[in-house]
Formats: C-alpha cells, sequence, structure tokens
C-alpha cells in the first residue's frame, strides 16, 4: 500500500492552531492549489485542499505561515468521518509531515523569521531530543 502525496498552493487563509486536550498541538490551514488546465471560459480553476499538521510542524506554521504564502506539503491524504444533527459526514483531508517554504513573507513583518532560508523544509522529524530506546526481543517478534 502507498498512500503519498505532494501539493505546492497557496494559504487561503491564516493558519489556525489549537491544542488537544493532551497538550499536543494542531494546526490547520487550506491550500488553493491550481489546477494544470483551463476551463471553457479560459480561466484556471483551483481545488481547495485542508491541510493537519501536528506537534512542533503544527506551531511552526502558525508561526509563520500568513494568508497568500506559496508552500509545498508533503503528506498523506486521511478519510474520516463523524455525525452531526443525525447525519454521517465524511471529511477528507492531507495530513502534512514536511512543509517547505517557498516564498518570502516581507508584508508580515514579525511572521517572518529573518534567519530562515529560503526552501527550508520543517518537518516533524526534525526532533533529535527523543532518547533512543533499542527494540527488545528476537528479529521474529518484529512487527515489519
Amino acid at each position: 500500500m502507498f498512500n503519498r502525496v505532494l501539493l505546492i498552493g497557496r494559504l487561503t487563509r491564516d493558519p489556525e492552531i489549537r491544542h488537544i486536550p493532551t497538550g499536543v498541538a494542531v494546526t490547520t490551514f487550506t491550500l488553493a492549489v491550481n489546477r494544470n488546465f483551463t476551463n471553457q471560459q479560459g480561466e484556471r480553476e483551483a481545488d481547495f485542499i485542508p491541510i493537519v499538521v501536528w506537534r512542533g510542524l503544527a506551531e511552526t506554521c502558525a508561526r509563520y505561515l500568513s494568508k497568500g504564502r506559496l508552500v509545498a506539503v508533503s503528506g498523506r491524504i486521511q478519510t474520516r468521518s463523524y455525525e452531526r444533527d443525525g447525519q454521517r459526514r465524511y471529511v477528507t483531508e492531507v495530513i502534512g509531515d514536511e512543509v517547505v517554504f517557498l516564498d518570502r513573507d516581507g508584508s508580515a513583518g514579525a511572521r517572518s523569521p529573518a534567519s530562515m532560508p529560503e526552501y527550508q523544509p520543517i518537518g516533524q522529524e526534525a526532533d533529535f531530543n527523543v532518547p533512543f530506546e533499542p527494540i527488545e526481543g528476537e528479529d521474529d517478534e518484529l512487527p515489519f
């Protein structure tokens, strides 16, 4: 099985950050991604794709991204459902695990870090403070 997506687009609004009860940060934003063709009127249409990022990446995106910024998002597609007013509703979104800032934001002032180089990838795997714990047991017992 393979579930991987790579998107390049512009944020349609400022990111929204919240914290779940365990204190983990989650940020959501929507990317407008242009289609590769034009419609019958010669206009280029776009898809509006909801993005969800977690933990340190969520905090970074909430701090430095803003409406109109051009970013690349790498992640996976996830679907979920919930019930509201007695009706089952379905949501499809991209869970981002890497966000690359593709432009510099001169208009956001303090939201744009002066030391951040262009095309700086930011991912959850950058947390090197987690101690390494060896896996106990025989190789035959490992789930992979």
